[in-house]
């Protein structure tokens, strides 16, 4: 059972790390109906790891976007490092917001309730931005400027907030700011990467890599899963988005956090 929980768990965070859904308020609520082996520690650790293969999963679809030296000329090495220190100006705000307020989101806001109505509450944001008329100024990511690359930062602390999601609070930052879909979402894969690849070393410092020879099995097998997943999910959305809008998914996030609120107020 605890090699079936392990392949749920990892599919479900790949298919939501890189949608507007929220990667964390889905774990959250799985947390709740699976238990994956005895050790609440494992399972903590266990759904911080199998972030990383999604981290290496957006290295891979974008690779010759974020390598600067994959046989283009000095322009495309040169907008390929701006790219970089965008992403790099981007990151600030979360990293330093997310040290000072770590453990008071864990204990506050780490709980089915304040997922289900951020869940909701994002939904009908998004739902909102998507029905406004945008004027796309930035047709293409090398357009983004640092003030903007900032100001998405600032849009990503608010996914802090479980539920909220971090994809959904940058893309929405970057519609906005004036970027389109495609360079909305873009942006948004590439801010990932350090993003998570900093939650996840700091929480692997917290926790620690002690785990038995069955706990690395199960960590392996989900790490394949969730990096399968998660190239296709990215896949999926650059493709979804050239002919259709965000709507679907905060439809999804109001129905989902109804559904939660729903239970846990005839479990009360």
């Amino acid at each position: 059972m605890d090699y079936l929980k392990a392949v749920v768990l990892a599919l479900v965070e790949g298919i939501t790390e890189f949608l507007p859904v929220s990667s964390t308020g889905h774990m959250i609520l799985l947390e709740d109906f699976l238990q994956l082996g005895q050790d609440p520690e494992f399972a903590d650790a266990f759904m911080v790891i199998i972030q990383l293969p999604a981290i290496l999963s957006v290295l891979l679809y974008f690779w010759k976007d974020l390598w600067p030296w994959h046989g283009g000329d000095n322009k495309d090495t040169g907008e390929t490092l701006r790219l970089w220190m965008l992403v790099g100006i981007a990151f600030i705000p979360a990293v330093i917001l997310g040290l000072l307020l770590d453990e008071i989101m864990e204990t506050y806001l780490f709980h089915s309730l304040p997922v289900a109505c951020a869940l909701i509450i994002g939904g009908i944001v998004l739902i909102m931005i998507e029905r406004r008329n945008h004027s796309h100024a930035i047709e293409s990511i090398h357009d983004l400027t640092a003030k903007q690359a900032l100001g998405i930062g600032f849009f990503q602390c608010l996914a802090l907030i479980p539920g909220t999601s971090r994809s959904a609070a940058t893309i929405i930052g970057g519609l906005l700011l004036g970027a389109n879909r495609s360079v909305a979402a873009e942006f948004s894969f590439f801010l990932a990467i350090p993003t998570m690849l900093a939650a996840t070393c700091y929480t692997l410092m917290k926790r620690g890599l002690s785990f038995t020879g069955e706990q690395w099995i199960l960590l392996g097998l989900g790490s394949v899963v969730s990096f399968v997943v998660a190239y296709l999910s990215i896949a999926f959305l650059m493709n979804y988005i050239k002919q259709r809008s965000f709507t679907v998914f905060g439809i999804y996030r109001i129905f989902l956090g109804a559904l939660v609120l729903l239970y846990l107020f005839i479990m009360q």
